[in-house]
């Protein structure tokens, strides 16, 4: 039976529900610099998040700035004291956000759905006390999802968050992902003290249903929200039309 650590655990000293902010995509030092530095004037912002490694359906879009985003990331960190969150998708991507000094790692939806990948991923974390978060898979797959925790787990981290992003759905819609919202409280009644973090920005793709959905979400019980934010959302290089003003 896994047993989680309570976030206050790994987050000492963290407003409840825990806000994780920042834009989709690391673009530039001055971007990350600026939306940090307005996040932090918020005074509740507990996690500063950004995509160093954007996966994206086609070539030749944006696919992020890799180790460079790494370095201005740290230069945030020693700026405004944000601890900081990233992405990572396979082994070189957790080595390099741990040689970064990264605080917090998530692993995303599209790399949820490949044991091989959160294997691969775990293998690196063995010996390491970190905490990650564990984004839902794309598709509704409950135990893909408690598989790819699982994974974590046994590399010997109990500093585990899942994150609910929501789920594709093919048919009509008003969000971006459906948030099927049955399937994270299945999750919490199989593992009551693993904390739960909803993602309203990917579920909605449209920045005016975010506040509703964040509520649902701290309505249910959800332990945080992860929102993603920029100064300047209109000329933000992905997802634009998710993100929220910060």
């Amino acid at each position: 039976m896994m047993k989680f650590q309570h976030l206050n655990t790994w987050l000492p000293a963290v407003a409840q529900p825990l806000l994780i902010a920042g834009p989709c995509g690391a673009e530039s030092h001055e971007q990350l610099m600026q939306t940090a530095k307005e996040l932090k004037a918020l005074s509740r912002v507990s996690l500063f998040r950004a995509g160093v490694w954007k996966p994206r359906t086609r070539p030749n879009a944006f696919e992020g700035r890799g180790e460079e985003a790494l370095k201005w990331l740290a230069d945030v960190k020693k700026e405004t004291g944000f601890k900081i969150t990233v992405e990572v998708a396979n082994a070189q991507h957790t080595e390099l956000a741990l040689k970064y000094g990264i605080d917090v790692l998530w692993i995303g939806a599209r790399t949820t759905v490949n044991p091989f990948s959160v294997q691969e991923i775990a293998d690196v974390l063995k010996g390491v006390d970190i905490p990650v978060m564990v984004k839902n898979p794309i598709h509704a797959d409950l135990q893909l999802w408690i598989g790819a925790i699982e994974r974590i787990y046994n590399s010997g981290i109990p500093k585990i968050a899942a994150i609910h992003r929501g789920f594709h759905f093919y048919g009509k819609t008003k969000y971006r992902n459906k948030p099927m919202w049955q399937l994270p409280i299945e999750l919490r009644a199989l593992f009551p003290d693993l904390p739960i973090i909803c993602d309203p920005s990917h579920i909605s793709g449209n920045r005016e249903l975010i506040p509703a959905v964040a509520q649902k979400a701290l309505d249910l019980g959800m332990n945080g929200l992860m929102i993603e934010s920029h100064f300047n959302p209109n000329v933000a290089l992905s997802d634009e039309i998710g993100r929220a003003h910060v």
